[in-house]
């Protein structure tokens, strides 16, 4: 027998750290700990299968011919809609874009689900719609599907997007967060944490002498480009809510590697890392919307730095670490002073609401 506070958790693979939280609180939606257990331990069990089970960015699915496909789907709540450096309208296409490539795949179709709140402003949705359709074009994918909604005044917040997407996987590409080895060279595409920081620096009326703008960015084309080098990348992922922390424990645990790195060449921009002393964050825990972690062989990490340096959205990419055969599913940071920490997944919701 269940009551409103207390939940039956019968059936539930190992509910415990559900337990504390009888009600769904903001954390369950930061990408870190509470997330991760949220769906361990109650989706997964209720609604998995071997392919749900790749939880990868997108899931890969071989058809009959031998081809693959990559297929994502993905919801926007940012609040506000509108933010320094983009808006709801192009990040709800540019995040499921990112996540089909991170397959290695080429984005194609894209499906979209608004929902719209009672006393949106026309202009401001006409304003949104219009963005995405530059992103789409931008990216180079068609949206093929869509459906509208309208909700009750206060039961919104103005417009969510949901969108899905398919892409083709190319021959002899395997990318997939169970792939990493030890040896790998750890590279990231650029600076950390500009995304996350031009949200709250919004809600918090911060300002800088360098505005720090979201970077909102379509990855295909520089996937493309780093495969073209070589398609013995391992693992790729675009660092979004839980940053790179989030994302380098994930790919740590799914691969049983350990994962070094050096907190010295982690890419940030100074006015984000003002931001974030001011507001006591850790950059490496920030969301980005337009960067991405690749874990590639020894033999090919200069080259394919070099062609994420010759991609506009990779100018500032950067080695910053290795994949390690200790320590497997830590993941260990150099810190400035010589010494090491152990930089673990966030356990709660740093910035609600960022994407």
């Amino acid at each position: 027998m269940s009551t409103p506070d207390q939940p039956n958790f019968s059936g539930w693979m190992c509910p415990l750290p559900l337990r504390n939280y009888p009600t769904i609180v903001m954390g369950h939606g930061s990408g870190g700990k509470m997330m991760s257990d949220l769906i361990g331990h109650l989706f997964a069990p209720a609604l998995g299968n071997d392919l749900l089970g790749q939880m990868a960015d997108s899931t890969v699915l071989p058809l009959a011919d031998g081809s693959r496909l990559a297929f994502s789907t993905d919801s926007f709540v940012i609040s506000p809609l509108v933010f320094p450096g983009g808006d709801i309208g192009e990040l709800a296409v540019y995040g499921t874009v990112n996540d089909i490539a991170m397959s290695g795949a080429k984005p194609l179709f894209l499906s979209a689900g608004f929902i719209l709140e009672e006393g949106l402003p026309m202009d401001l949705l006409g304003q949104l719609v219009e963005s995405f359709g530059r992103a789409c074009r931008t990216a180079g994918v068609q949206l093929v599907a869509g459906d509208t909604k309208v909700v009750n005044r206060g039961h919104g917040d103005g417009l969510y997007i949901n969108t899905s997407g398919i892409g083709l996987i190319p021959p002899g590409v395997q990318i997939g967060p169970d792939r990493a080895r030890p040896g790998d060279a750890v590279l990231v595409s650029g600076t950390l944490g500009d995304h996350g920081m031009a949200i709250m620096s919004v809600r918090e009326g911060l300002a800088f002498e360098s505005p720090i703008v979201s970077d909102s960015a379509p990855l295909n084309g520089m996937v493309d480009a780093m495969l073209a080098v070589t398609t013995e990348i391992h693992c790729l992922r675009d660092a979004t809510r839980g940053g790179l922390a989030a994302v380098l424990n994930e790919l740590a645990v799914a691969s049983r590697v350990g994962v070094e790195f050096d907190e010295r060449k982690v890419p940030v921009q100074p006015a984000v890392q003002a931001a974030c002393e001011m507001l006591g964050l850790d950059p490496l825990y920030v969301a980005n919307e337009g960067k991405l972690v690749a874990f590639v062989p020894e033999a090919h990490a200069e080259a394919v730095l070099d062609a994420m340096h010759a991609n506009p959205y990779g100018t500032n990419a950067a080695r910053i670490g290795t994949v390690v055969e200790t320590h497997p599913g830590l993941v260990v940071a150099r810190t400035g002073i010589g010494g090491s920490r152990v930089v673990d997944l966030p356990a709660g919701e740093l910035l609600p609401r960022i994407c």
